[in-house]
């Protein structure tokens, strides 16, 4: 694959509604900086458009059939996890924790996939 390949980064449904749980929580407490941090966020996610392969696999990848991968966000103690599959022409983000939640189960994995 050349180098200069982009991919196009969609975010499913449970993704969104996960992004959206995250900016809620933080607008509760600092309005202000809550719409800053979701756009370095979203800035964040888009560079998954160039090599996401750069991120290591997630160890959810156990429970289905394709290779999830797991891309970090922030600082600790708020740090993100994203969990998404390279399905070109795709990158498709499919949840977003906290790095500090529990890992994800089959069953998480699963309504992330049959939403959309």
């Amino acid at each position: 694959m050349s180098e200069s390949y982009e991919y196009e980064v969609v975010l499913h449904s449970q993704a969104r509604a996960d992004l959206d749980d995250a900016f809620q929580n933080a607008a509760r407490h600092a309005p202000d900086t809550a719409c800053r941090w979701v756009d370095r966020f979203q800035q964040a996610l888009n560079t998954l458009s160039r090599n996401p392969q750069r991120c290591p696999l997630a160890p959810e990848s156990r429970f289905v059939d394709e290779d999830s991968h797991e891309f970090h966000f922030g600082r600790r103690p708020n740090v993100f996890r994203v969990f998404f599959w390279i399905d070109e022409p795709y990158v498709r983000i499919l949840r977003i924790r906290r790095a500090s939640r529990r890992d994800l189960t089959r069953r998480d994995l699963e309504q992330a996939i049959d939403e959309d």
